[in-house]
C-alpha cells in the first residue's frame, strides 16, 4: 500500500531501497523557501542499521504489509517485554532493543498493536496519546507570570517532557507518542 510521506508515524514499517524499514523519529519541516519535506530516522529490522532520509511531501512510499495483532502489554523481564494476545492468550516477548524508542511510554496493562510480517513479530504502534503521571518537576513560584516557556518533567516511565508551569508533581497529563510533546491535562 503506498502512502505519502506526511502520512508516516513513529512506528511504522516502510518497504524502502528493498529493506524493510522502520520509522524512529519524523520530523515534518516546512521552510521558507522551497518545498516541505519530511525527515526520517529508520532502522532496517533484519540487521539494525540505521538511517536518515529526507522525502518530499509529495513522495510516495510502499508501507509494509503487515498483520497488525491486538496485544496487552504484561511486564518486562530482563531486556525482554512480554506481550499477551487478546485473542489467543498466548504470550510473547520482544526485546528492548526493538522498541527502545517506544519504551517510555509503555504501562503495564496497557494495550497496543503489535505487528507481524511473514509470521516475524517486528515492532509495536501505540495509541497517539498515552496517559502518565508526573512524578517529578519543578514547583511553581506564586506569583509567577504567565509565560509560554515549559519547564521539565519526569513522567513515571523515566522519560522527560517539557510541561506547561501550572502542572505540578502527581498529576496526570496526556503525551503524543509520535512527538513525545505534551498534550493536555488528563481528566482522571
Amino acid at each position: 500500500m503506498k502512502i505519502s510521506a506526511f502520512e508516516m508515524k513513529v512506528g511504522n514499517l516502510i518497504e524502502y531501497q528493498g529493506k524493510l524499514w522502520r520509522v524512529l523519529k519524523l520530523s515534518h519541516v516546512k521552510p521558507g523557501k522551497g518545498g516541505a519535506f519530511v525527515q526520517a530516522e529508520m532502522k532496517e529490522i533484519s540487521i539494525g542499521t540505521k538511517l536518515n532520509e529526507r522525502f518530499r511531501s509529495d513522495e510516495k512510499l510502499e508501507k509494509a504489509h503487515v498483520e497488525p495483532r491486538q496485544m496487552q502489554y504484561l511486564y518486562a523481564e530482563g531486556d525482554h517485554h512480554i506481550f499477551m494476545d487478546l485473542t489467543t492468550y498466548e504470550q510473547l516477548g520482544l526485546s528492548e532493543e526493538d522498541i527502545s524508542e517506544q519504551m517510555g511510554y509503555l504501562l503495564p496493562n496497557m494495550e497496543v498493536q503489535v505487528n507481524f510480517h511473514n509470521e516475524r513479530p517486528i515492532g509495536l504502534e501505540l495509541p497517539q496519546n498515552v496517559i502518565l503521571e508526573v512524578v517529578e518537576t519543578e514547583s511553581v513560584v506564586k506569583g509567577q507570570t504567565a509565560t509560554s516557556s515549559g519547564k521539565p518533567a519526569i513522567l513515571e516511565t523515566g522519560i522527560t517532557v517539557t510541561v506547561p508551569q501550572f502542572i505540578c508533581a502527581g498529576e496526570k497529563i496526556k503525551v503524543n507518542t509520535g512527538t513525545g510533546e505534551y498534550v493536555e491535562r488528563a481528566n482522571d
